[in-house]
């Protein structure tokens, strides 16, 4: 039997033969790539460019940058679109996993880190407290670094929306230099795309940020392809900006293996200029659209 990543290797290969143009692009030099992998995998930790099978590691790994991913490569959610494992009985949390990323960050002299998570349902803190221990340990290190989060929803427990608010509360006061949350697709495709997550409930995620600290920027992403319309899309960005989010990100999903939700559009890339024309005239400071865009994708540009 193949092994899970042969499986999704021989995946990815028949997808790029099926892909529009603008959709392939070079893995990058083998070496490049090489030296932030050695990094990350001496450590045993993880990012989401290799988790997620991102199309863009290769360059942003050439840039010696990357996307931690906290506290384990297995998530407690089975999202349709997502690569990570899924599971109900992740790997227990690594105590010494915040030094161990702070130590990459230093090697390989990071000034702008982003610092995502599986969803961790599991743990009764959700997770947060994973997010606050690395960022203090990295600005140990390197205290200079700036620092996003992309968290998740942090809904769960048996009080799930005021736990979700204090968790939100303490990943606040570690004062990331941006805020994202996904809220990843439309309003009519959220039960399908986003298993265990609500619309509503991603939208109070940001909403809280501002309210608690509306000095922090806040960021959320969304990636077209499911069978969303343009009309549903500028819905979506209207909403998000009526929380006061401040950035966006639109991309193109790509579908990572025959077990994942399928394809039901790839958007031209005039057409993500088009809708990222819209976002900045609903007033989003900063906008990435773009078919290979992803949510950390030039995360640090402009900081």
């Amino acid at each position: 039997m193949p092994s899970h990543s042969q499986s999704s290797d021989r995946t990815w290969r028949e997808q790029i033969t099926a892909m529009p143009p603008w959709l392939r692009r070079p893995l990058g030099k083998a070496s490049e790539i090489s030296t932030v992998q050695r990094i990350i995998k001496q450590r045993n930790i993880h990012t989401i460019c290799e988790e997620g099978r991102c199309p863009n590691r290769g360059e942003c790994y050439a840039q010696k940058t990357a996307t931690f991913l906290l506290m384990g490569p297995t998530c407690t959610r089975a999202c349709g679109f997502c690569q990570v494992d899924k599971g109900h009985a992740p790997m227990p949390l690594d105590p010494q996993e915040p030094q161990k990323i702070a130590e990459a960050v230093q090697l390989l002299g990071l000034d702008y880190v982003v610092l995502t998570a599986v969803a961790r349902d599991d743990l009764p803190d959700g997770g947060a407290g994973g997010f606050t221990a690395t960022m203090a340990a990295i600005r140990q290190v390197r205290p200079t670094a700036q620092i996003e989060v992309l968290t998740p929803d942090f809904w769960s427990g048996k009080d799930a929306q005021s736990q979700q608010r204090e968790r939100v509360a303490a990943v606040v006061a570690a004062r990331p230099a941006c805020y994202n949350h996904n809220i990843e697709t439309v309003r009519r495709l959220q039960d399908p795309v986003r298993r265990g997550a609500k619309y509503a409930r991603s939208l109070a995620v940001l909403q809280w940020v501002k309210e608690l600290d509306p000095t922090i920027p806040t960021k959320s992403g969304l990636m077209l392809g499911h069978g969303e319309t343009e009309g549903e899309i500028v819905e979506t960005l209207r909403d998000l900006r009526a929380v006061g989010c401040d950035r966006v990100t639109l991309g193109q999903y790509m579908r990572p293996s025959f077990a994942h939700l399928p394809v039901q559009r790839y958007w031209t890339p005039e057409e993500f200029e088009k809708l990222g024309a819209i976002a900045r005239s609903l007033g989003f400071s900063r906008v990435r659209s773009g078919p290979l865009v992803r949510s950390s994708y030039h995360a640090g540009a402009n900081s």
